[in-house]
């Protein structure tokens, strides 16, 4: 190390992770709720180590490449910040890229949207030997990690180690990941550790508020985004999707017939705003969902900012018509084929059978559709049994959806 780090990690992460970052197995995995502290203590582990052995370099993988700069690429930054060490690392945004200065090591951001790029890396400095998969939850596909997992590959240097970290939030029981790293027994290349909010000692009374609140207002998401316990997945909404790459323009083209609807459900502080761009073949009975806008904090000018720069501000949308003044901003901005998406009594259930008679084929990027709808399930009273309406929780692009497939066929939706 060319001087040393004046902070130290405590200080910085705080307390609950001394075996994480001092495990030198193969494979680190750690689930943890909201606030954590997992992916900040992961940056700050991997800097520190960085400057340690001269001979490492990095590959950060995200499922989609767009989704990194701000993520890793933006905790790692703050990491070499708090570190006081911005003076001896060279951070590049086009493409994505961090440089070690005094020995030229790398840190490599790639995305498994472009597979041939994460294959292909050689690094001039070193060997590449850590990896970390952040949201490592969007990975629905054991065998994507496994062609991660054998790019790590070759012998290491002596005093260096090969290692691949797995940080995300734990959505659902059914994904891989638990059974082939939680539920392993005795495997000393295997650290599978689980955090929470309850060790963070740096947040303030108003942020334990919040997960107080969802402890007593929905306990069911309490247990995964306070306590990162495992979600239990039991009666999904939609059963009949797969994950599926395609080329939606390819797409149109080959059926002229198809058309495209769009949605948008607004959120804004704990909820994303979320807007949905689907295709829709009626004589196959297939929803192609093709793209989405997933953030928390958006005002009016951002949401109309992020669909004009997606190239749809001149589609027809169907928004959530309880915000008629939001609705009526966004059409000043400029979305001019923006409207009211039609409510009435069991427009949920009916919007949600209507599209139970489709396949839905959802393209690899659109992450947040992925994670909501393997976890968009019925509601259940309180002795377990099954409620005609599906939980509040998981539900903003799956709202959006059903906004925007209100044009598949005018009558089934008549609620006015």
């Amino acid at each position: 190390m060319s001087n040393e780090i004046r902070i130290s990690m405590q200080k910085l992460i705080g307390k609950g992770y001394a075996d994480y970052v001092n495990f030198k197995g193969r494979y680190r995995v750690c689930k943890g709720s909201r606030a954590s502290k997992k992916s900040k203590t992961t940056a700050t582990d991997y800097i520190k180590k960085m400057m340690q052995y001269p001979q490492a370099n990095l590959l950060i993988i995200r499922k989609t490449y767009r989704t990194l700069k701000d993520s890793c690429f933006a905790e790692l930054k703050w990491a070499i910040h708090q570190l006081q060490v911005d003076d001896e690392w060279q951070v590049k945004e086009s493409p994505l890229e961090m440089t070690y200065k005094p020995t030229g090591q790398k840190i490599y951001f790639r995305g498994l949207d472009d597979p041939l790029k994460v294959t292909s890396i050689t690094v001039d400095k070193g060997v590449l030997c850590w990896m970390w998969i952040e949201e490592a939850y969007e990975v629905l596909n054991e065998d994507d990690f496994n062609m991660l997992d054998e790019s790590i590959r070759g012998s290491a240097p002596e005093g260096l180690f090969k290692q691949i970290t797995l940080t995300l939030n734990p959505w659902n029981e059914r994904h891989w990941i638990k059974k082939r790293f939680f539920d392993a027994e005795n495997d000393p290349d295997i650290l599978a550790k689980t955090t929470n909010y309850l060790c963070n000692e740096f947040l303030d009374d108003a942020d334990k508020r919040v997960f107080e609140r969802m402890k007593r207002d929905n306990p069911r998401r309490y247990q995964v985004a306070g306590l990162g316990n495992w979600g239990i997945v039991d009666g999904l909404v939609f059963e009949n999707w797969e994950e599926q790459d395609f080329d939606i323009k390819e797409l149109l083209q080959q059926r002229k017939y198809m058309k495209t609807l769009f949605g948008l459900d607004f959120g804004y502080t704990n909820d994303p705003t979320a807007f949905f761009a689907g295709a829709v073949d009626e004589n196959a009975k297939e929803i192609f969902v093709f793209d989405e806008i997933y953030n928390t904090a958006m005002t009016n000018k951002m949401i109309y900012k992020a669909i004009l720069n997606a190239g749809y501000s001149k589609e027809r949308i169907r928004a959530d018509s309880a915000e008629p003044k939001s609705i009526d901003d966004l059409y000043g901005l400029g979305l001019k084929g923006i409207m009211k998406a039609r409510k009435g009594p069991d427009s949920v259930n009916n919007g949600i059978q209507t599209i139970q008679d489709y396949k839905i084929i959802i393209h690899p990027s659109c992450v947040n559709f992925l994670t909501e709808i393997t976890n968009y399930t019925w509601d259940q009273d309180k002795f377990g049994k099954k409620l005609n309406r599906p939980i509040d929780g998981f539900n903003h692009l799956m709202d959006a959806m059903r906004y925007a497939l209100e044009d598949i066929k005018g009558d089934l939706f008549s609620f006015d």
